[in-house]
């Protein structure tokens, strides 16, 4: 079965005949990137926000449960990898946006913006809208999106040559003897020797559990108009069209309405307790996607539902995880994504490639998107798909 080939027919098979250790292991890597890239961000507009230590640790939980509950119901229902992921651009937008409201007036917008989500997935307005991206230009998006993640994989040789190389020629000896454990193999060794030289130490971390904290809506027309309808464009904007996009671009089909009306639904019930903004995710999306998760594109569901069960663990645990992952040496979670994703970077560029007619749209999406531009708050990947249609459309008058 190829790439293109899979739909969102549930096979027959159960889920533990489809389980495999590099799905699982797909499914962690995909929670360590998430979390360790953009972390600290959430913390910083939760701190914007004005939350007590007791409301960040609940943020977590809430960001943690939506996330893992909507990747495993939602990959269990249609048999596809769906990755979610907390709304990153979002979470910077309330580091300014938030500035001067109390936590009320915050989680007010939260709801709102929770329910404008919902209401534009349920109604099957956004995947009308969604629905007329070619496959070229999704893939042009896909690849310029993943490729800061494929370079960043080498960069990391000059600050650990030892680390970055040893990992490197543990991940191509894989694929050239085991591909299917190839970034089993390679994750192991980058531990391994983090290990040995000091880096990872995790013999101080606390065993914390996450208490949810309710905090009671407070709707004001500041908060209406400064947070929650920002937040709502940037979530759609910057995660959910991409993450259609890296869906579709590679070879996946789910119906997307009811995907999107779902984050939205769960992220309007976890909102009181700091689950600011769910959207599908697009970066570590392609890492559940890719031939690394597993030779059997039907089969990679099961890493969007280790990733679930991993961000569960993430939510009930909070400030444990929180410090387990910020143990990983930044080279070692840099080389783990760049190398778990260049099948995927390959894959998009061959198909935003393969049409003549769109090609030169396709590459330009490429170009913007990897250009890394962020305009009016919304970042490259919209602006890449908006140039792309552009020059399609231009080509077509012409």
């Amino acid at each position: 079965m190829s790439d293109s080939e899979v739909s969102a027919a549930p096979p027959a098979r159960s889920l533990l005949a489809d389980l495999s250790l590099p799905a699982i292991v797909a499914g962690f890597v995909t929670v360590l990137v998430g979390f360790t890239s953009s972390a600290a961000i959430v913390f910083q507009a939760a701190q914007a926000a004005g939350a007590t230590p007791a409301q960040l640790a609940s943020w977590m939980w809430a960001l943690g449960l939506g996330m893992g509950l909507t990747c495993i119901v939602l990959s269990l229902r249609y048999r596809v990898p769906v990755v979610t992921a907390w709304s990153t651009p979002g979470a910077a937008m309330l580091t300014a946006g938030a500035a001067g409201l109390d936590m009320a007036q915050a989680t007010g917008a939260f709801v709102v913006s929770a329910l404008l989500i919902a209401l534009v997935g349920f109604s099957g307005v956004f995947e009308r809208l969604i629905s007329r991206i070619p496959v070229s230009i999704a893939s042009g998006m896909l690849a310029g999106v993943l490729l800061r993640f494929g370079l960043d994989a080498f960069v990391a040789l000059e600050s650990q040559f030892g680390l970055a190389i040893a990992m490197i020629a543990a991940y191509l000896l894989m694929r050239r003897w085991q591909p299917r454990y190839a970034v089993v193999a390679t994750l192991l060794v980058g531990v391994a020797i983090a290990m040995a030289r000091g880096l990872l130490d995790l013999g101080t971390v606390p065993l914390q559990f996450a208490q949810p904290v309710w905090v009671t809506p407070v709707f004001t027309l500041n908060a209406l108009v400064s947070v929650a309808l920002p937040l709502f464009l940037v979530t759609m904007a910057s995660q959910n069209v991409p993450g259609v996009a890296v869906i579709r671009a590679s070879g996946y089909q789910v119906p997307i309405s009811p995907v999107i009306g779902w984050t939205g639904a769960v992220n309007l019930v976890l909102a009181p307790f700091g689950a600011f903004a769910l959207n599908l995710a697009a970066i570590t999306a392609a890492i559940c996607m890719g031939r690394e998760a597993h030779e059997d594109p039907a089969r990679r569901y099961v890493a969007a539902v280790s990733a679930g069960v991993f961000y569960c663990v993430v939510g009930v645990f909070g400030a444990t995880v929180a410090a387990v992952f910020a143990a990983f040496p930044h080279e070692l979670i840099v080389v783990i994504a760049g190398l778990a994703l260049l099948g995927t970077i390959g894959n998009g560029l061959a198909a935003a490639l393969s049409d003549a007619h769109e090609r030169e749209a396709a590459l330009l999406t490429f170009l913007v998107t990897a250009s890394g531009i962020t305009l009016f708050g919304i970042k490259s990947a919209f602006w890449g798909l908006v140039a792309g249609a552009i020059a399609l459309l231009l080509r077509a008058r012409r």
